[in-house]
């Protein structure tokens, strides 16, 4: 996959956009050095660079979104990786038990 197919980008700017919180906070909340957070939050979000895991994560956790998120290519992928993440515990047990009954038919 090439970097102008990456998801990444796209997924950082929906996630940051869907909190209401700036490139340069954001940033700044995931350790960045607050002089270059808004350049560096900005390439990320336009795919020129993509982050490196340590920083995905702790974007992940700012944006409280699971890090499996920002690989997401399918739409309908990320939104069902949102709601697992908000379930508690039991119901991603639930959820994961459901699914593998429904493999093992």
């Amino acid at each position: 996959m090439s970097l102008s197919n990456c998801p990444v980008a796209q997924r950082i700017k929906q996630a940051r956009q869907r909190m209401g919180i700036s490139q340069r906070n954001l940033g700044i909340a995931a350790g960045i050095d607050p002089t270059s957070s808004s350049a560096r939050m900005n390439q990320y979000e336009r795919g020129k660079h993509v982050p490196d895991f340590d920083t995905l994560v702790a974007l992940a956790r700012v944006l409280t979104v699971p890090v499996n998120y920002f690989y997401c290519i399918d739409d309908a992928e990320a939104e069902f990786q949102l709601n697992y993440h908000q379930l508690r515990t039991s119901q991603q047990t639930q959820i994961k038990q459901l699914v593998q009954r429904i493999n093992f038919k």
